[in-house]
């Protein structure tokens, strides 16, 4: 009966509903049965006043407001199906199952369609909509149906794969729309609720609070930062609203962490509503969405690593590597920098720090704090456009690192050897070739085939000069600079 279950009328449901009655406000009297002529039961019931009217502790204003505003989304796709059974040899005992025409793939569809439900929010007069592009991936037919029952067609005017953010735009004027909130002003324990279309069973409301901001490093969506709430999500509420004690969008429903259940567990991802109106912005001014591009790769500062770099404080960003020829290149960054802010903004961590790089315009020059070998200096940086997807995975990855060495095994690496790695033969250092995982710093976040170059900032191109290096550390936490495929980090 589709998960849910209806319980048959009986004494206890009686008594439910009473005990669910009375926890909503209703004064339910306690009287002792009498017996009235006739042998028929009395019961003394006491009504609430009419006139009362409804609660005024409620949310019930807000969601009156906001509920014309949330629309359900239907999409639908041709998706072709791989014929695994043509080419199959006839087989009696699959013939019984499966019909006497198995394994010829007469019977076997090669196109299907794919029906996809979700939620949206109307944010403009002329019909704009706001959803995620998950929701419309791919879509040849969309339908939006909204809170008054009129179902109308959509255009997909855009979508941002890397943010599941997407534009729809309905047929026709005067839309009821939301009032978009600034959603850097969210704070974590506000109230949120989230209006959607949750397993297709018409508009929900649900109620929790913020629960955390700036959630990122998910591995959900290519650019994270999202809004975290317990209001309860489930599917269909993707592309919904997530809104403020005063009826503002503050958040796009996106995702759920449901550990395989596939519904709410009190966790949910909501897109901050700054982010998909900026994304819209752009799709409705050039058509698409460019980035800025800075040319880095960036790891988190780990507390082994601030100690070798000297620092008492775990602050900003290390570069871990710069790309040839990229902006931060060209301007004077270099590899082993720590970037401490942005245009006079502290960067607290390596997801802070591209978000803000990818949301600015290309051709844009922005002022870079580093600390390098202990000295501040100010770098003016003008971002270039962000390369294909291929590229940004090289150039743009943050990679996080944990401490390093002991139960460790290297050898020279030779030409050859490199070439196999994919690297330049003439790629000098150490490579890893095992990894005792029962030893202390068996988790250090080196890996088999990482080639070691450095120690400290000293180059090393041989077993005896790493031994060397690493011996001239001594006690002390050494800092190695890693190739793994040709993109360089550090590791302390």
């Amino acid at each position: 009966m589709s998960g849910i279950q209806f319980l048959r009328k009986s004494r206890a449901l009686a008594l439910g509903i009473a005990l669910a009655a009375a926890a909503g406000g209703y004064a339910i009297a306690r009287a002792t049965p009498s017996v009235a002529a006739g042998g028929h039961i009395r019961a003394s019931i006491r009504i609430a006043d009419p006139s009362e009217g409804p609660s005024k502790l409620g949310f019930a204003p807000i969601v009156k407001q906001v509920l014309p505003n949330v629309v359900n989304i239907s999409s639908s796709k041709v998706v072709r199906t791989p014929n695994q059974l043509e080419g199959m040899p006839s087989d009696p005992f699959f013939q019984q199952f499966f019909g006497k025409h198995f394994g010829s793939g007469s019977e076997v569809p090669k196109q299907r369609r794919e029906q996809s439900l979700g939620s949206g929010v109307i944010v403009s007069p002329e019909g704009y909509v706001l959803t995620n592009n998950h929701v419309v991936d791919g879509a040849t037919d969309v339908k939006v149906t909204l809170s008054d029952k009129r179902e109308l067609k959509a255009q997909v005017i855009g979508t941002d794969p890397k943010t599941d953010v997407a534009v729809l735009k309905l047929e026709g004027s005067n839309f009821p729309a939301i009032t978009l909130g600034d959603s850097s002003n969210v704070q974590v324990g506000d109230y949120a609720l989230a209006i959607g279309n949750p397993f297709g069973v018409g508009q929900t409301v649900t109620m929790g609070i913020v629960s955390a901001k700036g959630r990122g490093n998910l591995g959900i969506e290519d650019y994270e930062d999202f809004i975290q709430t317990d209001a309860p999500i489930n599917p269909g509420n993707s592309g919904g609203a997530l809104v403020n004690d005063r009826g503002e969008l503050v958040g796009i429903n996106t995702a759920i962490l449901s550990h395989g259940s596939g519904g709410n567990e009190g966790i949910g991802f909501a897109i901050p509503a700054n982010l998909a109106r900026d994304v819209m912005k752009q799709i409705l001014d050039h058509g698409k969405v460019t980035r800025g591009y800075l040319g880095v790769v960036i790891q988190p500062i780990t507390p082994a690593m601030a100690k070798a770099l000297g620092q008492s404080e775990l602050k900003g960003v290390l570069v871990g590597d710069v790309s040839p020829k990229g902006p931060a290149q060209t301007c004077g960054v270099e590899r082993g920098d720590v970037i401490l802010d942005l245009n006079g903004k502290a960067i607290n961590d390596s997801n802070e720090l591209r978000n803000t790089i990818a949301m600015m315009q290309p051709g844009q020059t922005v002022t870079l704090k580093v600390s390098r070998n202990g000295n501040m200096r100010d770098l003016n940086v003008k971002l270039g456009e962000l390369p294909s997807a291929k590229e940004e995975v090289r150039n743009e990855r943050s990679d996080n690192s944990k401490n390093t060495l002991e139960g460790v095994s290297v050898e020279n690496l030779d030409a050859e050897t490199a070439k196999e790695l994919g690297l330049p033969a003439s790629t000098k250092g150490v490579m890893v070739t095992d990894i005792d995982p029962s030893s202390p710093k068996g988790d250090s976040g080196l890996r088999k085939g990482d080639v070691i170059q450095e120690v400290n900032h000293q180059p090393v191109h041989n077993v005896a000069e790493f031994e060397q290096a690493l011996h001239k550390a001594g006690k002390e936490n050494a800092l190695l600079l890693v190739n793994r495929g040709g993109t360089t980090l550090f590791i302390a």
